[in-house]
């Protein structure tokens, strides 16, 4: 973590890695805000009532950002995706310092989830904010069930989360629905 910051906007899906976020800040005595983009994803209604739920509970404040575009989306990787939320936060809160947050975990082989990009998109963030805001991603070394466990030992509110990329109710089949079902998480 860079800087001297008390804040951080989480970037929040509404999932589990996202969620770990908020408590983790929580629990480090951050003032912890949420930032939630509408750009058009197939999950995005059911991702906004986990968020909704979620801020909630640990009693955040949130701004959203709705992009209306007409791309088709994919499940699975969605290539910029995350660039380009970070970007939007970066337009969406031109007071806003202290840290971006980011669930970006190990294990995944998209390069908007590696070291290398948060390295290059911390340089941006860092130099159009004039060193006001980095990103944090606390988790970069953890595996999904290590974010898991961290979320079981620490009481985050895995059941007001959603995981599958589909926007229905758990399709069963995409990446998101098979990591839960494999760590056990309904």
């Amino acid at each position: 973590m860079g800087g001297n910051f008390s804040r951080t906007l989480v970037l929040t899906s509404g999932g589990i890695d996202s969620t770990a976020c908020i408590k983790y800040y929580q629990d480090l005595g951050f003032n912890v805000e949420g930032f939630f983009v509408d750009y058009g994803q197939r999950a995005r209604l059911k991702e906004y009532e986990s968020v909704t739920k979620i801020a909630a509970f640990y009693k955040i404040q949130y701004k959203t950002l709705t992009i209306n575009n007409n791309l088709t989306l994919s499940s699975g990787e969605i290539r910029g995706r995350n660039g380009f939320l970070i970007m939007a936060a970066l337009l969406a809160n031109p007071d806003f310092t202290g840290l971006f947050s980011l669930g970006i975990h190990s294990g995944v082989p998209y390069y908007d989830c590696s070291k290398e990009f948060v390295k290059k998109m911390n340089v941006l963030v860092t130099e159009y904010s004039d060193g006001q805001i980095t990103i944090d991603t606390p988790f970069i070394d953890w595996d999904k069930k290590m974010i898991v466990s961290y979320c079981r030992d620490a009481e985050v509110p895995i059941h007001l989360t959603y995981s599958c990329e589909n926007g229905d109710e758990p399709c069963g089949k995409c990446l998101s629905c098979l990591d839960r079902r494999a760590l056990n998480v309904i």
